[in-house]
């Protein structure tokens, strides 16, 4: 799918893109006499100030979310399920129970979101809280302290991910969004990749001040995630019109290069929180879209156990610490060429379905050998193949969801908050190393499920824009009058 494009190339693609798709909306009369070059530069010097400041802020925010919510996987090889005398199933338990919080919290959250004025500040906030609890778990002395820091973990933690997913669709349009979702991304496998690497080092303060080295391990990832969280809180923009550093003639071209893709300007105000609930669960794209994304977060669930499963490989701790690097280092790496070719080529179906079938394949390598190399193969794979997949359905998602915006801040939150169901029941399946074949064999169907529903959504969304071209489709799931006026189509 080529090589990403350097940040002038991709800046310059997205200003190009943008002037190419934004008929029939006028120009703003502040751009109006500007020369084609002059508008395709000052695209690019906006597009690229807000990069700046929006971009690495929400990747180190996502690399603190995963750490915080992922370290009890270091702590397991580092004896916390000894110390605090956890059975396998009081462990499984306590994995699975974070997520009954984080599914809860998803939907009024971003619902909030999208209607309050100050969503960044909100979000650095709620990063805040859940470094507290975070920190807080290093303190634990029993199974039932453990499993309520990680019910208020997963509660604090939902506010991010769907927020951040709707944030990002404030500032960017469709055809840029895949590429930012997949950076945003790229924090969770950053964070997955030196994780363990972190956590040997944590590890080593095993003992001091008569602390076990996993306490250190969640009290120091907590407090960092707290001083970074009040940091950001004062860098990131809530609005395009407070974005820092930007002149009145890029914040308009902004303005006019998100309502050329969209059709309209956002409107918190534009429908109630409830309202906009009912329009996103009765629209049959957010089920088709769901049972996507679903199916493809159902194979994605081995992340939760990854360092257990690589520790099957036979190596020791540290080692398997190390092992478990590259298979993220190389996601991020797959995420960002497959979303930089989705948003270049304007397709988002192959580019879903070709990581799946690599999916597939890792699933049936895993459930076939105990071949140390071929396993590790299989490892590489999964990561790299699932979330390759997950940052263009999540841009489907956005992208497809339509106006107005507290509905699509609705329907993200439901989509995803629903999709992370098989974290609450997936860890009992990863209980017979080192096949894990109940576990495997799951997430082999998941895959081939997803495949599935990709499938039918891009023909569902197929007659949807037959529908557009043919006239005014007046129902509910459709495009707002203005936006159908505009000429949206989805992509697919």
């Amino acid at each position: 799918m080529g090589s990403p494009p350097t940040d002038e190339k991709r800046d310059s693609f997205d200003a190009a893109a943008a002037a190419d798709h934004a008929s029939p909306l006028a120009i703003p009369a502040s751009l109006a006499d500007l020369t084609p070059d002059a508008l395709s530069r000052l695209g690019r010097s906006a597009t690229l100030k807000m990069d700046l400041l929006i971009v690495p802020a929400l990747c180190i925010m996502y690399i603190l979310n995963y750490l915080d919510r992922q370290n009890i996987a270091s702590a397991k090889l580092a004896s916390i399920t000894t110390d605090l005398k956890l059975n396998a199933v009081q462990y499984q338990s306590c994995i699975s129970l974070l997520f009954v919080g984080y599914i809860l919290m998803q939907v009024p959250s971003n619902i909030l979101v999208g209607k309050i004025t100050m969503p960044a500040t909100y979000i650095c906030a709620a990063m805040a809280i859940w470094g507290v609890v975070s920190a807080a778990t290093g303190a634990v002395q029993s199974f039932t302290g453990l499993l309520l820091c990680r019910f208020f973990l997963g509660f604090v933690e939902a506010v991010f991910f769907p927020g951040a997913l709707y944030y990002l669709s404030m500032f960017y349009n469709r055809r840029q969004y895949t590429l930012r979702v997949a950076l945003l991304y790229s924090g969770s496998q950053l964070g997955n990749a030196f994780g363990g690497l972190f956590a040997v080092a944590i590890l080593k303060a095993d003992g001091k001040h008569g602390i076990e080295g996993w306490r250190w391990l969640f009290i120091i990832e907590g407090v960092a995630t707290i001083g970074i969280a009040l940091i950001l809180m004062l860098i990131l923009p809530n609005s395009m019109s407070t974005v820092k550093g930007l002149s009145q003639l890029e914040r308009d071209w902004l303005v006019w290069n998100f309502e050329a893709d969209q059709g309209q300007r956002d409107d918190k105000n534009e429908l109630g929180g409830w309202e906009a609930f009912k329009m996103a669960a009765a629209d049959p794209k957010t089920y088709l879209l769901m049972g996507t994304l679903h199916m493809t977060y159902v194979a994605a669930t081995v992340t939760s156990f990854f360092p257990s499963v690589v520790s099957t490989l036979g190596y020791s701790r540290n080692i398997t610490y190390v092992l478990t690097a590259p298979p993220y280092l190389l996601c991020v790496v797959i995420m960002v060429i497959n979303s930089v070719h989705s948003d270049r080529t304007q397709e988002r179906y192959w580019h879903i379905v070709v990581p799946l079938i690599f999916t597939t394949i890792a699933n049936i390598i895993a459930i076939s050998t105990l071949n140390t190399a071929a396993r590790y193969v299989s490892m590489m794979l999964m990561p790299g193949s699932f979330y390759g997949a997950t940052v263009v359905i999540l841009s489907w998602v956005a992208g497809s969801l339509t106006q107005p915006a507290v509905k699509r801040a609705a329907g993200i939150a439901f989509i995803n908050a629903v999709c992370n169901t098989p974290n609450i029941w997936s860890p009992y399946l990863y209980s017979h190393p080192p096949r894990y074949v109940d576990a495997f064999s799951v997430n082999l169907a998941a895959s081939v499920l997803a495949i599935a529903f990709a499938t039918a959504t891009m023909l569902y969304l197929k007659k949807q824009n037959d529908r557009l071209d043919n006239g005014l489709d007046a129902r509910a799931s459709a495009p707002t009058a203005q936006q159908q006026a505009a000429g949206f189509r989805y992509i697919i």
